[in-house]
């Protein structure tokens, strides 16, 4: 073999093995890498588990800290609250006491009473024997003048001892009972002062109309608008009266219905304001305020159930309620007054030991007919017992409502109390007001009235005018003529007066039989 080829062959050989050694020497230079990549992984790894458990220590430490601090609020808010119920629990053992002690001092008079009648009893027993033996000289005496029989005297003497008896019994009677009503007399004038003393009202005046103010003079002329479209937009879309007349920078805003004054008065305010008066722009805002008004009037229904603390009410009867704010009734605003016999009404029912939550529900409720008699026929009362009725309001309320002026008979404590209630907030100083010379003229011509029938022999207006009583002449107008004539009063009062509210005729014939005894 040529030795140019051996060369070869071993120079190859040698490369070989050459580079078998060195890729040894990469192999394990490279095992030292990845070794020494993984000791620092490695490395990290427990710098970082060590920093995780640091954290989740000083986590832990944080919620134990957290736990604390809450278990210490709930700690101090079950002592607040145990303090609270010790502190409920001693004036309940106060109340216990003075009940007690009412109680120590009723039986106390129970027991005066009950010595009174004893004593009374023998007194009684004492006159029975006065009597028995009376009884038995009358016999004697009886026998020897009238030669009666025994069993004919005891029976004459058994009339006059009934007779005498019944007489003492209805004086014994009749003192009890004066004494009975001077005692509920005392109790009801000191329910009622209660009452007064604990709430004050504010006083109001009388609002018919609303007045608008203006900038200026030159604010009428536009607010008439064109051959007068602005005002007849207005007038139209609100249904109310303008009056613009030579008041200096003044409208008068005329209307029966009190929502719909609001709402021209808020309307024209917006305009004056606003600057645009035209009647696409009326309609506009009329229909903006109308729907505010309605959010207003819901909030202030809710407000005042809320104030009252009555619990759920049906959502029509809160917005009725509301509209009672801007119902006014003899200057007097009827939610406030309304309100007013709510209190009154509920105080006296806790001095009664009454349902205080449902005299203060009829007390609210009692002339929730006047936020719907613009709208609707009939009185105040009717149309109040008939909305109540169909919200499903508890009969105490509805019969409340139905009585409160006398129209039917109260059937509860509670109707009694939201009566007097009324009478109490319009019958204060400054709660009502009207022209004296008007309503001196109202009664003398309702007076007036019911003297011209025949028959009538005088008549009486009573309670501010609600009420006029006739006196007929018994031998002249018999008892089916009394019902004509009533019918008839009312009648011609409702054609001739106008008054506010109504009126109740009441015709009365009577018979009397005197005798003078010389």
């Amino acid at each position: 073999m040529p030795t140019n080829v051996l060369h070869l062959i071993l120079y190859i050989s040698v490369g070989v093995i050459i580079g078998i050694i060195i890729m040894e020497i990469i192999s394990k230079m490279g095992l030292n890498k990845n070794q020494q990549r993984a000791d620092l992984i490695i490395k990290e790894a427990n710098i970082e588990a060590e920093n995780v458990k640091r954290q989740a220590v000083l986590d832990g430490k944080n919620a134990a800290y957290d736990l604390k601090l809450q278990a210490e609020k709930e700690i101090k808010k079950q002592r607040q609250e145990v303090t609270e119920l010790e502190n409920k629990l001693l004036r309940r053992d106060d109340a216990l006491s003075f009940r007690e002690e009412k109680l120590q001092n009723k039986e106390k008079s129970l027991d005066d009473r009950l010595e009174n009648v004893k004593n009374k009893t023998a007194e009684i027993d004492r006159m029975k024997d006065d009597l028995q033996k009376k009884i038995d000289v009358q016999i004697v005496e009886l026998e020897r003048v009238a030669n009666l029989t025994a069993a004919d005297a005891r029976k004459e003497l058994f009339a006059k001892v009934e007779q005498q008896a019944a007489n003492e019994m209805a004086a014994i009677m009749k003192e009890k009972e004066e004494e009975a009503n001077a005692k509920a007399s005392d109790v009801a004038r000191n329910i009622i002062g209660l009452a007064i003393q604990r709430y004050a009202q504010e006083e109001t005046i009388e609002r018919t109309v609303s007045v608008v103010g203006l900038p200026s003079e030159e604010m009428k002329g536009r607010i008439i608008g064109r051959e007068g479209r602005n005002i007849r937009a207005i007038e139209q879309a609100t249904g109310v009266d303008l009056i613009i007349d030579d008041t200096p920078e003044t409208i008068t805003i005329s209307c029966f219905d009190p929502v719909r004054r609001e709402i021209a008065r808020q309307t024209l305010e917006h305009l004056i304001k606003d600057g645009r008066i035209q009647p696409g722009r009326i309609e506009e805002v009329v229909a903006k305020k109308t729907a505010e008004l309605n959010e207003i009037i819901q909030k202030t229904g809710e407000e005042a159930v809320f104030e009252l603390g009555l619990g759920r009410m049906d959502r029509e009867l809160i917005r009725l309620v509301g509209r009672l704010r801007y119902r006014y009734s003899y200057g007097q605003n009827v939610l406030e007054h309304s309100k007013e016999v709510a209190r009154l009404a509920g105080m006296m029912a806790a001095e009664l030991h009454l349902n205080q939550n449902l005299a203060k529900r009829a007390g609210l409720l009692h002339d929730i007919g006047k936020a719907i008699d613009t709208e609707q026929e009939g009185s105040h009362v009717e149309l109040g017992v008939k909305v109540t009725k169909k919200h499903g309001e508890n009969d105490v309320v509805v019969n409340a409502i139905a009585s409160h002026h006398g129209d039917v008979e109260a059937k509860s404590v509670i109707a009694n109390l939201v009566a007097a209630a009324d009478a109490l907030s319009a019958a204060r100083p400054g709660a009502r007001y009207e022209s004296l010379e008007n309503y001196v003229n109202r009664l003398e011509e309702l007076e007036k009235i019911a003297n011209g029938f025949e028959g009538v022999e005088k008549s009486y207006a009573i309670q501010a005018g609600r009420e006029i009583r006739v006196m007929v002449f018994p031998d002249k107008v018999d008892d089916i003529n009394c019902y004509r004539i009533a019918k008839e009063i009312k009648n011609k009062i409702e054609d001739e007066l106008t008054y506010p509210g109504q009126i109740k005729v009441t015709v009365i014939r009577e018979t009397r039989a005197s005798e003078v005894a010389k």
